[in-house]
């Protein structure tokens, strides 16, 4: 089993910035990767960011350039950086882990945080 607790979400205007974090706990040994997406009302869930545990990193062609995925190990917590935010990346943020196991991988999910951004 795997927790994930995200925050740092918030109210910013357009043009602002905001970190938000995911902190993992339980059997975190056996996460290969952890993704950030985010779903706004009436829309679909959308994928923003992927880093695995090796560190290779993915964006979303909408996010790409703004937004950057890290990871703190000592911490056991995922980070998401945006800058430049817009109104349309207004949403629910939500972070999963992709965790190996012996029936093959399975997929966690927080409880998500919600940014919005002001025009």
């Amino acid at each position: 089993q795997v927790q994930l607790v995200e925050s740092g979400g918030g109210l910013v205007q357009a043009g602002g910035s905001l970190r938000l974090s995911c902190a993992a706990s339980g059997s975190i040994f056996s996460i290969t990767a952890m993704n950030w997406y985010r779903q706004a009302p009436g829309n679909q869930r959308e994928w923003v960011a992927r880093i695995t545990t090796s560190g290779l990193t993915n964006y979303a062609d909408s996010v790409k350039g703004r937004f950057t995925i890290s990871r703190d190990n000592a911490k056991n917590t995922v980070y998401l950086q945006m800058n430049s935010l817009k109104p349309e990346d207004t949403a629910v943020y939500l972070c999963n882990a992709v965790s190996s196991g012996p029936l093959g991988p399975y997929v966690y999910w927080g409880q998500g945080t919600q940014v919005t951004v002001s025009s």
